[in-house]
């Protein structure tokens, strides 16, 4: 559960915004999209194997 506590006088925007900002940083949107279509755990690796690639193949274009 997220608690966010509100100081006497504080603006309601800014609480929303403390707020907005914790539940992003839990993932529970990001889990929730995932979790709406099954993918299969050897897909799933394909795919984090071909990101690694790609972010490997892009660092060494940075370096030269």
């Amino acid at each position: 559960m997220i608690i966010v506590p509100v100081k006497e006088g504080e603006n309601i925007e800014k609480a929303l915004k403390k707020f907005k900002r914790k539940f992003e940083r839990t993932g529970a949107i990001r889990e929730l999209r995932a979790r709406k279509n099954f993918e299969k755990p050897s897909v799933r690796k394909r795919a984090a194997l071909q990101k690694a690639i790609y972010v490997q193949k892009m660092q060494l274009m940075d370096e030269q």
